[in-house]
């Protein structure tokens, strides 16, 4: 998976794909904002809302209108052409790094994002997330939210691995054993489990990430 800056990516950037779907925010869909680096008027509303977001006017309690934040960076950016001008267009007390930090967020994988919006990762953590790259903003995502991470470890995990530490030992040093989750079954699959499990002598998790496995492949991957 190669990295991107806002300014290079190609894909649609500060369109509310995560924010408008009434599934992730419920009612709050209708509130979402897009931005459109293309568009002069789009640009400077882009400018306004970053203001706005590096003045501490919105919690990181309110992981919608963080999501919003971050789209308006990456969009900024893209929309002048750089970090620099994006600062000086969001005006006195917005830095380049604030807004690196946040469109990097924006260019999180969807599915990441998605956890952000319902609340399951912090965009605090999100944040930390973004500074990895490929399958292990993946696994410190996941990681965040099946060991119940706090927002300083997620941060210590990613600068472990940025300074060439492996994920699973980075994670094991908090007490987090990544591949480890709790599922919730139906009882009639859960008895049925344990059974075939047992009667096969393995672990439940063997019959589970076999099946899985067979399903991924039949079925194409969404983003």
């Amino acid at each position: 998976m190669d990295e991107q800056s806002p300014v290079d990516r190609r894909s649609p950037v500060g369109e509310p794909v995560v924010r408008s779907d009434p599934a992730v925010t419920g009612e709050r869909a209708a509130e979402a904002v897009g931005f459109d680096p293309d568009d002069p008027e789009s640009v400077a509303e882009a400018a306004e809302t970053v203001r706005r977001f590096a003045s501490g006017e919105v919690g990181d309690d309110d992981h919608v209108l963080m999501l919003r934040g971050a789209a308006a960076c990456a969009a900024l950016v893209r929309g002048v052409g750089s970090y620099k001008e994006a600062t000086a267009r969001a005006g006195d007390g917005v830095t380049v790094a604030f807004i690196r930090k946040w469109a990097r967020v924006h260019d999180l994988p969807q599915a990441i994002r998605r956890q952000v919006a319902r609340g399951y990762i912090t965009p605090s953590a999100a944040k930390h997330v973004a500074r990895l790259g490929g399958t292990d903003r993946y696994l410190l995502a996941w990681a965040a939210i099946d060991g119940d991470m706090t927002v300083r470890e997620v941060r210590s995990v990613a600068s472990a691995v940025n300074d060439g530490e492996d994920m699973a030992d980075a994670t094991r040093e908090i007490g987090v054993d990544l591949g480890r989750m709790a599922l919730g079954l139906p009882l009639e699959t859960y008895v049925e489990l344990r059974r075939r499990a047992a009667m096969r002598n393995v672990e439940p998790d063997a019959i589970v990430a076999t099946a899985l496995e067979e399903h991924f492949a039949s079925s194409p991957a969404e983003e």
